[in-house]
């Protein structure tokens, strides 16, 4: 059997975690282990998974990491952390929750933490971003950036809960504010393919489309070069999507997944965490999960209207507070217009 593991990294580490959140099940004591889907260098998802888990490490921890790891090795990746006592086994995709299932039951002493998850169970926890909210207010700056009223967005991985809240919250935050706007949305098989990702773009640009958003792992890149190439904005995930194309990004959904990763290991700690799945947004003590920043210290593209960024922190304020609430359906991520 191809041995899963691409990559490893091990820092020797002194701090000890006595998780007390859950009855019967205490965790290994500093040690924690990370499963990518792809590489930690793709300046999106994979890449802000990793920057978790280097906070980690800073903060005393052991560490270890696979990156690149292919369905059928999820479960064996994980029973062979479990095994050299690493515990949280962090699986960074959704697509980890059924082997964490499966294999969770087997170790009843190790917890399994997975990121953009959408469930659990005993010693199975996933925690996730309020990405509606994030979705949302993008969805909301897209309807008021945009010229022609058409505005699109290129995703992966159709269907799957976060998907949903994502790409739903944009297209329910377009119309909020642009009622009659078309909103036409791609999907693609892969979520790490940026050729295709690009010519998806352009496919929405020869539309009509002037504002590209979308939710890609390595596979962004190729919305970031397209809007780019053919001079309409778009919306990255990473300061290295603004770097692409500086005058083209509006901002990106800065995804704060090392606070995420290390908040949840200390609610875990404090006991704090009683439910199967927890999503981090404006609601949320300790992290908001994400924000929308353009670079280190600046949340939008100059060309972004002040008007426009006063209207967006007012409705992170509500998120916070709770007086705005957002619930995708199916349909609002529908693909198509």
């Amino acid at each position: 059997m191809r041995k899963p593991f691409v990559s490893f990294v091990a820092v020797v580490g002194v701090l000890a975690l006595g998780f007390s959140g859950w009855s019967g099940v205490s965790a290994q004591a500093g040690k924690v282990a990370m499963l990518l889907p792809g590489s930690i260098n793709d300046q999106s998802w994979n890449a802000a998974g990793y920057a978790g888990l280097q906070k980690l490490k800073d903060q005393g921890m052991e560490i270890a990491y696979s990156e690149n790891v292919q369905a059928a090795d999820h479960i064996e990746a994980m029973k062979d952390y479990a095994r050299r006592g690493f515990s949280p086994v962090i699986g960074h995709s959704g697509r980890f929750l059924s082997a964490a299932q499966r294999v969770g039951p087997e170790f009843e002493k190790t917890f399994f933490l997975v990121g953009s998850g959408s469930g659990g169970a005993k010693n199975v926890i996933s925690v996730d971003l309020a990405n509606e909210q994030f979705g949302y207010l993008v969805g909301v700056l897209a309807g008021r950036m945009t010229k022609t009223a058409k505005v699109a967005a290129v995703a992966g991985l159709e269907g799957l809960p976060n998907m949903i809240a994502s790409i739903g919250g944009f297209r329910l935050g377009v119309k909020s504010v642009r009622p009659d706007a078309e909103v036409r949305v791609v999907y693609l098989q892969s979520m790490e393919d940026p050729a295709a990702a690009k010519e998806a773009a352009f496919s929405l640009i020869a539309g009509g489309a002037d504002v590209i958003a979308g939710k890609l792992n390595a596979g962004h890149a190729g919305i970031i070069q397209a809007a780019k190439e053919k001079n309409v904005y778009a919306v990255g995930r990473s300061f290295g999507h603004t770097a692409i194309a500086p005058e083209r990004v509006l901002t990106n959904i800065y995804e704060k997944w090392a606070d995420v990763y290390v908040t949840a290991v200390h609610d875990l700690r404090a006991g704090k965490l009683t439910t199967a799945y927890v999503a981090y947004g404006y609601h949320t003590p300790g992290t908001s999960g994400a924000d929308l920043l353009y670079t280190e210290g600046s949340g939008f593209n100059p060309a972004v209207p002040a008007a426009v960024i006063a209207e967006i922190d007012a409705l992170k304020k509500k998120f916070a507070s709770g007086a705005l609430k957002v619930t995708p359906a199916k349909d609002d991520a529908r693909g198509g217009a």
